[in-house]
């Protein structure tokens, strides 16, 4: 468990396991948070749209619809929730891809990691603070 001062996170990704996964290891961290997920990112600015405010977006890049760049550039232009931060949350390792959502507007940049410890080590990383958001 650790100490986080975030109570809500969203994750936008349309692969189901990653989801999952993402949850699981979430929960394993901070077992009060509240966690949302959207299939993509039509489907998360709906759910803004409708109220929900998450302390803290994870946003895959490559989804059906509206993709997360196209997400990202919405959602800054929504005046209530342009503070939120955006950690993009992808296979992609493209430094066009890291410059690009940087202008955009997002807080962090990650590579999908490979297993389950990676993923628990920078989640952590991020919910304690110990990873400064930057691209």
């Amino acid at each position: 468990m650790v100490s986080c001062k975030y109570s809500s996170v969203l994750l936008i990704d349309d692969d189901i396991d990653d989801r999952m996964i993402f949850g699981d290891v979430l929960k394993e961290l901070v077992p009060d948070i509240i966690y949302n997920e959207a299939i993509n990112g039509e489907d998360a600015l709906a759910k803004l749209e409708a109220g929900l405010v998450p302390d803290l977006i994870f946003l895959d890049l490559n989804m059906p619809r509206v993709d997360g760049k196209q997400f990202l550039a919405e959602l800054r232009q929504i005046t209530h929730l342009r503070h939120i931060p955006v950690i993009i949350y992808t296979t992609s390792s493209h430094e066009s891809d890291k410059k690009e959502t940087r202008a955009l507007g997002a807080s962090y940049f990650i590579t999908k990691p490979n297993s389950l410890h990676e993923l628990n080590q920078l989640l952590k990383g991020i919910l304690e603070h110990t990873i400064q958001y930057s691209l």
